[in-house]
C-alpha cells in the first residue's frame, strides 16, 4: 500500500474551514477560531455553509458536502480544518470527491464525528489525516499549550514524529505487555463501529488500533467491544491503545451498572495483543494529535507509542 502524505503546512498557506457535521453554537466560535489561525500567519477561507442549520446538522447533506468538496478540489487550499464534530459526517461519505483528494493531497483535521470521514479517506485514498483540535472547539478560546505545541509540530515538520508522549502528569497504563508494529488507525469508537460492513471501513489487520469516546453509556461501549470481538477484529490487530473515555457514565445510576473502567478491564479478556491505556487522546482539552494511517510501534513493556515516520512531506502537491 502506497501511503499519501500531504505537504507540510507553511506560514501564508490557505486553510479551509468547514462544518461537515453539526453547526457551531455561535458565530463567535468561527470568528475567533479564524482570528487564531490568522494570528499564526495563515490565510483562512470559511465554507459558505458553516453556520447553516438543519436540526442537528450544519445544513443539508448537499450543502455540507459542497463546502467540503470545494476545499478538496481547490489546489490553493493546503489544509481543511473542521469547525466541530457532533453528527452528520457519516451521511456524506458517498458524496466525497476522493479523486480530488488523490489529485491534491492536503492536510485534513478533525476528530469525534470526523473519524468516519478520516477512516473513509484512508480506505479510499491512503491519505494520512490528523485527528486533532478543531476551529470551533479548541481554537476559538485559549487552546491548551500542550495540545497546541504537539498539533502544529505534527503539521509543520517533515521530521519523524517519534514518541507520542502523555503530558507529564498522566501515566500510560499497561494491560498486556509486549511490543507490536502496525499502522495507526482508529478514533472515536462509535464512529469506527458505524463503518463496519461498509466500503469505507479500513483494513484493521496488523494495525495499532486507537479507541476513545464521549457520552457513551458503559453498556454501549461493552456492546461495541463485543461486536469487535465477534467480527474477528480484536484477534487480527497488532496492538490496542485506549484513549480517554469522557463522560461515559450510566444512563440511570439508580439501576445496577458497570463503570466504564470495569467495562474496559473486562474487554481486555478478549485481547491478546499489547495494550496501552490512559493515552491522552480524545474529547479532552489536553491531548495528543493522532496521525491516521502512519506506521507506529507500540511497546507496552515501556508504556510507549512511537510513530515511525513523518505525517507530512517536505514538498508541495
Amino acid at each position: 500500500m502506497k501511503i499519501l502524505k500531504p505537504p507540510r503546512l507553511r506560514k501564508g498557506d490557505l486553510i479551509g474551514v468547514v462544518s461537515p457535521a453539526s453547526p457551531p453554537s455561535a458565530q463567535e466560535k468561527i470568528d475567533k477560531g479564524v482570528q487564531y489561525l490568522e494570528r499564526l500567519g495563515y490565510r483562512v477561507r470559511v465554507g459558505r455553509h458553516v453556520m447553516a442549520q438543519l436540526g442537528y446538522l450544519a445544513g443539508t447533506d448537499e450543502q455540507r458536502a459542497d463546502d467540503l468538496n470545494s476545499m478538496l478540489r481547490d489546489p490553493e487550499v493546503k489544509a481543511v480544518f473542521a469547525v466541530r464534530g457532533g453528527y452528520g459526517t457519516p451521511r456524506l461519505l458517498h458524496r466525497v470527491d476522493y479523486r480530488a483528494i488523490r489529485r491534491h493531497p492536503k492536510i485534513i483535521v478533525g476528530y469525534s464525528d470526523l473519524t468516519a470521514l478520516q477512516l473513509a479517506i484512508f480506505r479510499k485514498t491512503s491519505l494520512v489525516t490528523f485527528s486533532g483540535p478543531m476551529v470551533g472547539v479548541e481554537m476559538w478560546e485559549q487552546i491548551d499549550p500542550f495540545t497546541e505545541e504537539h498539533f502544529w509540530r505534527v503539521l509543520t515538520s517533515a521530521a519523524r514524529i517519534g514518541v507520542l508522549a502523555n503530558p507529564d502528569e498522566q501515566r500510560a497504563i499497561v494491560h498486556n505487555k509486549g511490543a507490536a508494529s502496525g499502522r495507526l488507525l482508529g478514533g472515536t469508537f462509535s464512529l469506527l463501529m458505524s463503518l463496519i460492513g461498509t466500503p469505507y471501513f479500513p483494513d484493521l489487520r496488523r494495525s495499532i488500533l486507537v479507541l476513545e469516546d464521549v457520552d457513551e453509556a458503559p453498556h454501549r461501549v461493552d456492546r461495541m467491544f463485543a461486536q469487535l470481538n465477534h467480527a474477528g477484529i480484536l484477534s487480527k490487530i497488532s496492538g490496542l491503545v485506549l484513549g480517554v473515555f469522557t463522560d461515559c457514565v450510566p444512563t440511570d445510576p439508580t439501576k445496577p451498572y458497570l463503570t466504564i473502567d470495569q467495562v474496559l478491564q473486562e474487554a481486555m479478556h478478549s485481547v491478546t495483543c499489547p495494550v496501552l491505556a490512559n493515552f491522552q487522546y480524545g474529547h479532552i482539552p489536553r491531548k495528543l494529535t493522532l496521525p491516521i494511517g502512519l506506521r507506529a510501534r507500540l511497546d507496552a513493556r515501556r508504556g510507549v507509542l512511537e510513530v515511525l515516520e513523518s505525517g507530512v512531506s517536505a514538498g508541495r502537491s
